[in-house]
């Protein structure tokens, strides 16, 4: 394995915060890496620091010669007029057949493929970019939290993509399902120090508390030793005849060290707004049609939303779902039909596009005395303290504020409402992983409606109690489960992916290459079958040995044999990777 990337006692400061502090990491050639981080800890600073935008104040980055990076940049590289095709061939400089093979997997075709760029959605020019990066065929290609804003069928087919891409990879994402389902590794961010683990990011989490409950449970042992040899030497060292032993048991005390732990970060309390349970109908749309004055979006909508239930609205960026969240809490007003709220229903609202309208000559305090009017000063002090604004920090200006902190400050200001309806429209965008956790406990305990939208399954799988979809014009109660949803979806990308597939029409160099495929197909099953069944033994026993590995991993405190393990488990999924990528092709091969 080849090292694209390494990062040698790094360090990097911003005053008195520290982001770096004598950090090691390194990038493999054949790893795809999710790194995990609290908001603030420095994650975007190091991406900075590795495309060479930044210098480190201490250590070095090394770059292999052969390196060529692959970024998902946020700006939009469009030039006016120009159509998808047109741009994919002058950034990449490939014919028109090969951009539109590449532009295929994110099914960009048709009018999305030869219309104007700046008529698509933000999610279809995200998969626009994409493509653009894999033309360029890099060897490390580095996403800056790709999922947000991304439609659920967008994040399947980046998943999709990820998932067959024959190179390396290094992910920044809250979304512990999106890295799950794409990374092998994962390196995290805390106090400065990097720590690279061998495994997906579950199995770093429960790694790191059962470290960290393993040095606790340490702790207390020794504790408990040195109050013994404590009392033994007290009772014992005025005496002559056991004053040797009691000066043996001082000298015994001495070496007793405990491990230091490093306290908990703080963690945001969500507690959602206290209300009373109500029955029968919370919202009801009749025959209402949305959009705007030019342009429908959606017509003859007919449903109702009970009180009590969690409703998430779904379905692909552009087809109308914000905009049928703003008719519901009225800041669209409905081209036709009615909207109408039930008796006594009071609504809070939380948007995308608050972070920017906030107030700028206002402080954190300022915002939420004026959201919770009515309350005391304590009770104002509790909530922005729950949502981690603590002592100077309520006194902050909101235009030095974060993304993560604005959207934290919204969340404090519905919190001090008394509201029984939330319409929530992307609520965990810019909030870390402890932060969604915390809001979805506090949604789920609430007794209140709840509508939102979210493109995190993992939020919307767990909060959600019912499903409305937006789609080709129509907005209707779904009738199944978000689960059912989520299947649907990943079976018409599945579709959509084979379909493109044998519809692809391949350069004369690509048919050259596919023959000695087409020849190795056509050995006998009794061969094939022979294969596999030495493949099946091969991957059995590399895998019993990884596990194992993992396993000692997972207990050993000891630096030294932890990078060992680290390495032996590194190479046995270098050798069990592709020996399972074999017996998928010859198990195809059979198929065919």
């Amino acid at each position: 394995m080849a090292t694209l990337l390494q990062l040698t006692k790094a360090s990097k400061h911003y005053g008195d915060q520290i982001l770096l502090d004598d950090a090691d990491a390194t990038i493999g050639d054949d790893v795809k890496v999710g790194f995990i981080g609290r908001n603030g800890a420095g994650k975007s600073t190091l991406l900075r620091i590795l495309l060479g935008e930044e210098e480190l104040d201490a250590g070095e980055v090394f770059r292999h010669p052969n390196l060529r990076l692959g970024y998902l940049r946020q700006h939009d590289p469009f030039l006016p007029g120009e159509t998808a095709i047109d741009f994919l061939m002058r950034d990449s400089e490939q014919p028109d057949w090969r951009c539109g093979e590449v532009a295929g997997r994110f099914e960009i075709k048709g009018s999305y493929l030869d219309g104007p760029v700046a008529k698509l959605s933000g999610g279809w020019q995200t998969r626009l970019k994409l493509a653009a990066l894999l033309l360029h065929e890099p060897n490390l290609l580095m996403l800056d939290e790709p999922t947000n804003f991304l439609d659920l069928r967008t994040q399947i087919l980046l998943e999709h993509f990820l998932r067959d891409f024959r190179a390396a990879c290094l992910i920044v994402s809250h979304d512990r399902a999106f890295l799950a389902a794409t990374c092998t590794h994962t390196l995290g961010l805390a106090r400065g120090k990097l720590t690279s683990f061998p495994g997906k990011v579950d199995a770093f989490l429960q790694f790191e508390r059962e470290r960290r409950e393993h040095d606790e449970r340490s702790n207390a042992g020794i504790l408990a030793k040195r109050k013994h040899l404590e009392d033994f030497i007290a009772r014992n060292k005025a005496r002559a005849s056991t004053a040797a032993l009691a000066q043996s048991k001082a000298k015994a005390l001495e070496k007793l060290e405990t491990v230091e732990i490093e306290s908990d970060e703080p963690t945001a309390s969500i507690r959602a707004p206290r209300v009373e349970a109500r029955k029968g109908a919370a919202l009801r749309c009749r025959d209402v049609t949305i959009g705007y004055p030019e342009r429908a979006i959606a017509s003859g909508i007919d449903l109702e939303v009970d009180h009590g239930t969690r409703v998430a609205v779904v379905g692909d960026n552009g087809q109308g779902k914000t905009t049928f969240l703003r008719t519901v809490v009225e800041s669209l007003k409905p081209l036709k039909g009615d909207v109408r709220w039930g008796h006594g229903c009071k609504v809070g609202v939380y948007a995308q596009h608050v972070y920017t309208s906030l107030p700028g000559d206002w402080t954190v305090i300022d915002y939420l005395r004026s959201k919770g009017r009515g309350r005391t000063e304590q009770e104002v002090l509790a909530v922005a303290g729950a949502l981690l604004f603590r002592k100077s920090h309520v006194e902050k200006p909101i235009p030095v504020l974060s993304g993560g902190e604005r959207a934290r400050l919204v969340l404090a200001g519905l919190l001090l409402g008394e509201f029984n309806v939330l319409v929530l429209d992307e609520p965990g965008n810019h909030l870390d992983v402890d932060t969604v956790e915390a809001l979805m406990d506090a949604l789920i305990a609430y007794q209140g409606t709840v509508v939102f939208t979210s493109h995190d399954r993992h939020f919307a799988g767990r909060v959600a109690t019912s499903v409305i979809e937006v789609r080709e014009g129509r907005v209707v109660v779904y009738p199944g489960r978000y689960a059912d949803y989520l299947d649907r979806v990943e079976k018409e990308v599945d579709a959509g992916e084979r379909e493109a597939a044998v519809g692809k029409v391949k350069a004369p160099a690509e048919v050259a290459k596919a023959r000695p495929v087409a020849r190795a197909a056509r050995r006998g099953e009794k061969e094939v079958r022979k294969e596999m069944k030495t493949l099946e033994k091969t991957i059995a026993l590399l895998d019993e040995q990884k596990r194992a590995a993992n396993a000692k991993l997972m207990e050993t405190t000891n630096p030294a044999e932890a990078l060992r393990l680290h390495e032996e488990v590194a190479a046995l999924t270098a050798k069990l990777d592709p020996a399972e990528e074999r017996w998928l092709e010859l198990q195809e091969e059979l198929d065919g």
